[in-house]
This record gives structure tokens, C-alpha cells and sequence, in this order.
């Protein structure tokens, strides 16, 4: 198949048009420029940072959890994260169980980072990232990945404006990877994959994610003649034999292969395909459980749409087939639907890599040995975790912002200087309250035209304080 193979208008390897100078612009944070130069009409945004709902009807599809429930949920994952060495090797299927009933928002990015070992990475290749981001790459897929990034969801606030910071931190990250790994260099689909990570997570934590998706869950995907995402499609056609035989037959008969509609599903692993809440809802699942969530998305929707006769009868031929694979009925993506079925759907590791090999005895067969080598698919954390055991040390939390409780015990250092603080306390309330006869009060609802030095100092020296804490939180 040719590089530039497509399944749903997805442009594999390179673009024509460049609408950035050199991935940065002239406008920083301005007005939004998006494909197509129209906002949606509402400009507000909604939970998940898309203008005007611009992402498929996700207000309608997206489930609504209690927040009690939320803070429950937020606190077990807390626990889980504090000890996830020993929550993955004891409890992992409390850990799946848990990822299948939805990250709770505030910590998916570090549960994605954990979840995929890219934490564990990061920590090993300490100043890695900076290094590769320091250098100025490859003027070829420089070249590309500055005409890619106004693609990326243009209607999300994120990446809305051109050369805005969202567009900078997407070109360091996909530059970065074809340093880290450049006999592959950049494929287009990488680039919705590192936007999704971006939104929730730092530069550096997005750019060992995705070394880890395309490294570990879906080797090869990105290669030069993109054979692995070939024999994907080889391998969901066999399932859906029995998953859905009228669905199987249907596509048969109408020899409508693969990679003409499974393409874009897979190597954007549906970002670009369902509504948010779907995505990310599927997001916890595959960083998870590895690439049979991907697969169980894509039987789940040819069954649903071709998995009858009475839903056949629109779509007679191979064109009619098409159009109905790119516009799936919205009841079918929503959010608590696609999950049930998903888990439901009884396809395991072991079914794919079954399939897998007979796949590639057929490919041997007929194309000869694989061009490009990859490593061998690790399904999912545990599969991750098992074949490269990380330390405590490299699991260990860095939080940027540390908070002393007002209920840790304190040392007799501590206390001492809390005693003199408070004797000094007191010992200055007690002059305040003792006024001298010919001081007025002071009305407090006057305006002060000019403050006293030392408060005017004071004030300038908490802003300094509080814009340094900003700059350094960069997520909890």
C-alpha cells in the first residue's frame, strides 16, 4: 500500500499547505485561526475544552457522575498511585476495573503517564526530553510537523490559536520523536495521538507516552509502508467473522478490505472518531488493557452497523458501505453504550495473537518477510510493567507544590519558633490596643493613595511569590 493510503481523509505521511512560520507564528495566544478559518457559532467552551461542542454532539453522548461519587474515586486513585508498584502486581484487576469505570479527570494524565510506564521512562532518561528538544531535528519532518499542527483539534482551546502554546508544545513533542527514533521519523496520525496526551499532561510526560504507544501498544503502526496496521485490519476482518457473520459477509462480498475504513480508527486510536467523552472513556481502557480495547471498538461498530439485514438494506455496494462506516449513527458512539459493549465483548490477548500469527504465515505468503521490524505487542500495564520491573525510586511522585499539614507533628524546633511567634503575636496586639490619647482611629473604607513603604514592598514581594508558584504547578 502507498504511503499516503487513507481511510477517512487522514493523510499518512505528509501534507501540502503550511500555514505556521516554523511551528511558532506570529500571533501568539490570538484570535483562533482554525481549519477552516470559522469558529463555531457558540464561542463557549465546554467541560472539555472544545468551542461550541465542536466535538461531536459530546454534551449529549457524555455521562454525568455524582461528584461525591468523584472525590471517592479521586481518593482510591490517589492510594493507588502512592503504591502502584504493588497495586499492579497484587491487585490489577482492581486497577482495570477501576480504569473501565473512567479515570476521574483531575488525575488521568498521571494515570495515563503511569499506566503506559512512560513515568518509569522519564525517570530513567533524566534531561532526555530537553536534550532532543534543544536540537534542531530534521529539516524534512520539520518541514511536515509545522503544516500538521493547525489539523489537530482546531476547535479545542488548547490548540485554537496559531503558534499558540498548545501548537509549540505539539511541534516539540513530534519533533523530539523523530530524533528519539529517526529511521521512523513522523507519520501524521502521531499527531492527534501527542495532541490528546498534551491535554493532559506536560510536554515531557506527552513525549514518553507517546514513545511508549508506539513503542509498546502499537509497534510498527507509524513505519515507512505501514505493514502492522495492514495486518491489524487482516486480523479484525477475521474476528469480526465471529463477532458478527452477517457484517463479515457483507464486507466480503463486496471486497471492501480493511484499510479503507479501519485505518484512521486504529492509528489515532478513535480520537479522531468518536465524542470526547467516548475517547477518553476508551483512552482508559487501552492504555490499560492494550490494543484489544482498539479492536473491540471497531467489532463493536461494524456490528452495529452492518450487523443485520434490515440495516443492510441502505447500503447495496461498496460506496454505500463507505459512506456509512465515516458517518456512524451517534446512538452507537455514546459514551455508556460503546463502554458496556466493549467490555462485554469476549476478545482477549491471546484471540489476537492467535489471529496475529496466521495473519502473518498469509503475509509471508504473499508479500514475503516484513519490511520494517518492530518489537513484539505488549498488551497493556501489566504486560509493560512485567517486562521492564521499575524501581520505587522511578515510581516515586515528585509533586511540584508541597503543603505542610497543620496536622503533622511538629518538632521542638518547630514548636520553639511557633512559641516565639506567638508571644511576638500577642505582644503586638497588646500595644495596638493601647492607643495614645491624641491618635484618631484610622476610618478602614478610606482609600489609601499611598501606601507605606514597607506594605508597598510587601505587596510586590506575595505577587512575586505567587506567580513563581504558578509557574511551577504544572499539574497535581
Amino acid at each position: 500500500m502507498a504511503k499516503t493510503a487513507q481511510g477517512d481523509g487522514l493523510e499518512l505521511r505528509g501534507s501540502t499547505d503550511k500555514l505556521t512560520d516554523n511551528g511558532r507564528g506570529s500571533s501568539y495566544g490570538s484570535e483562533p485561526e482554525v481549519n477552516g478559518g470559522v469558529v463555531p457559532g457558540d464561542n463557549q467552551v465546554d467541560k472539555y475544552g472544545f468551542i461550541g461542542g465542536a466535538q461531536q454532539h459530546s454534551g449529549d453522548s457524555a455521562e454525568e457522575i455524582p461528584t461525591e461519587v468523584l472525590r471517592q474515586r479521586e481518593a482510591k486513585w490517589l492510594e493507588m498511585l502512592n503504591s502502584w508498584d504493588k497495586w499492579m502486581a497484587k491487585k490489577h484487576k482492581k486497577v482495570k476495573e477501576r480504569c473501565q469505570k473512567g479515570i476521574p479527570p483531575s488525575l488521568r494524565g498521571r494515570a495515563w503517564l503511569y499506566l503506559t510506564g512512560g513515568k518509569v521512562r522519564r525517570e530513567q532518561n533524566q534531561g532526555k526530553f530537553q536534550e532532543l528538544d534543544n536540537q534542531p531535528g530534521d529539516p524534512k519532518w520539520v518541514d511536515i510537523i509545522e503544516r500538521d499542527l493547525h489539523r489537530q483539534f482546531p476547535f479545542h482551546e488548547m490548540f485554537a490559536a496559531r503558534g499558540g502554546h498548545g501548537q509549540q508544545d505539539l511541534f516539540r513533542v513530534l519533533k523530539a520523536y523523530t530524533l528519539h527514533r529517526p529511521e521512523e521519523g513522523y507519520c501524521q496520525a502521531q499527531a492527534p495521538i501527542a495532541a490528546v496526551l498534551l491535554m493532559h499532561m506536560p510536554a515531557e510526560d506527552a513525549f514518553w507516552v507517546l514513545v511508549q504507544i508506539c513503542e509498546k501498544y502499537l509497534p510498527g503502526y507509524y513505519s515507512t509502508g505501514l505493514e502492522a496496521i495492514q495486518l491489524d485490519g487482516e486480523i479484525l476482518y477475521a474476528l469480526l467473522r465471529r463477532v458478527s457473520p452477517v457484517a463479515h459477509r457483507h464486507l466480503k462480498k463486496h471486497k471492501l478490505e480493511p484499510i479503507l475504513y479501519m485505518t484512521e480508527w486504529f492509528m489515532c486510536a478513535f480520537s479522531r472518531t468518536l465524542p470526547w467523552a467516548s475517547v477518553l472513556r476508551v483512552w482508559d481502557m487501552f492504555l490499560c488493557e492494550g490494543v484489544k480495547i482498539i479492536f473491540r471498538v471497531g467489532l463493536v461498530l461494524l456490528k452495529c452497523m452492518l450487523g443485520s439485514q434490515e440495516k443492510l438494506k441502505t447500503c447495496q455496494g461498496l460506496y454505500e458501505t463507505m459512506e456509512l462506516l465515516r458517518a456512524i449513527q451517534p446512538q452507537y458512539m455514546q459514551e455508556g453504550f460503546l463502554v458496556h459493549e466493549v467490555i462485554g465483548l469476549l476478545v482477549s490477548e491471546k484471540d489476537i495473537e492467535k489471529e496475529h500469527h496466521a495473519q502473518l504465515r498469509r503475509w509471508k505468503e504473499t508479500h514475503g518477510d516484513l519490511h520494517c521490524k518492530s518489537p513484539p505487542r505488549m498488551h497493556g500495564a501489566k504486560a509493560i510493567m512485567a517486562a521492564e520491573p521499575p524501581s520505587r525510586q522511578d515510581l516515586r511522585q515528585r509533586p511540584t507544590i508541597i503543603v505542610e499539614s497543620p496536622l503533622a507533628p511538629k518538632t521542638d524546633g518547630v514548636r520553639a519558633e511557633d512559641a516565639k511567634e506567638s508571644r511576638k503575636t500577642k505582644e503586638e496586639k497588646q500595644k495596638k490596643t493601647i492607643l495614645p490619647p491624641q491618635e484618631k482611629p484610622v476610618n478602614p473604607y478610606l482609600p489609601t493613595s499611598d501606601p507605606s513603604p514597607p506594605l508597598k514592598h510587601m505587596t510586590v514581594q506575595g505577587s512575586k511569590e505567587s506567580l513563581s508558584s504558578a509557574e511551577h504547578d504544572t499539574y497535581l
